[in-house]
């Protein structure tokens, strides 16, 4: 799941605005993009969302498959991908959850998405699903952040601006603020984002407010979890070129294989 209260709205559920916000964003997007081109067999983008990554590697002729729980992001991906006279074959279904017809030489998860899995159960379960759907050799990818102290030891409650972006549907500047609550025992993090647009007078529009949790994983712990899920050897990296992983601040790249 993506949110821990079904009924309060996500950033998810509009997938047109989602795309607007975060669909240029580039982080990771070389680093996947190349892993997909060197796959020898088909690829599975688990939490695919509006297609980020998954356009670039349809556009590069990548065997690739997405997978994502809302279907405004999947609807908005499609219709992303139909005016570029592409079809991909999407799945809708929880990443904790998941079952497709085919076997994967490669199955990444983008832009931090684990942290959408909020027990310790689904963390498994996910992993193990991942595990289930890939190929003899093949490689199971994600990206994450480590909790240091600048991340979760930051006060409860501040808004702070994530962003800004022109809103092509009418050229106003969208802002968006993200207000931050932490639970440090059950290691989980509620986030309150709002979307306004600067109207031509300089009024304020609220566009959108919505709430979700996601939960933090430490570095030992993912290694845990991956045993616990059946991985033969794992890697845990410090950054998409794969350096060392030596402090809080470092990026928490995981790449894990079903054989030793």
């Amino acid at each position: 799941m993506s949110s821990s209260d079904a009924s309060s709205p996500t950033p998810f559920d509009d997938g047109e605005l989602y795309d607007i916000l975060l669909g240029g964003f580039d982080y990771g997007l070389d680093f996947y993009l190349d892993l997909a081109r060197r796959a020898m067999g088909p690829v599975l983008d688990l939490g695919c969302g509006t297609g980020r990554i998954l356009l670039p590697c349809l556009r590069a002729g990548v065997d690739i498959d997405g997978v994502d729980l809302f279907e405004p992001m999947l609807a908005q991906l499609r219709h992303s991908a139909a005016r570029l006279g592409l079809s991909p074959r999407l799945y809708r279904a929880d990443m904790s959850d998941f079952r497709t017809q085919r076997r994967y030489a490669l199955i990444m998860i983008p832009f931090n998405a684990f942290v959408h899995n909020l027990t310790q159960d689904w963390q498994i379960q996910c992993l193990g699903r991942c595990r289930e759907h890939l190929l003899p050799g093949g490689m199971l990818v994600f990206d994450g952040a480590f909790p240091g102290l600048q991340w979760i030891g930051g006060s409860d409650g501040i808004r702070v601006l994530e962003g800004e972006t022109a809103d092509p549907r009418n050229g106003r500047k969208l802002r968006m603020f993200d207000t931050r609550t932490f639970d440090r025992v059950q290691q989980l993090q509620h986030s309150i984002t709002e979307v306004e647009s600067v109207c031509p007078d300089g009024t304020i529009e609220l566009v959108q407010r919505t709430e979700y949790d996601t939960r933090w994983v430490y570095k030992e712990e993912m290694a845990l979890l991956l045993r616990h899920a059946g991985y033969a050897r794992w890697e845990i990296s410090g950054g998409f070129d794969g350096r060392p992983m030596t402090k809080e601040t470092d990026d928490m790249i995981v790449r894990a294989w079903t054989d030793a």
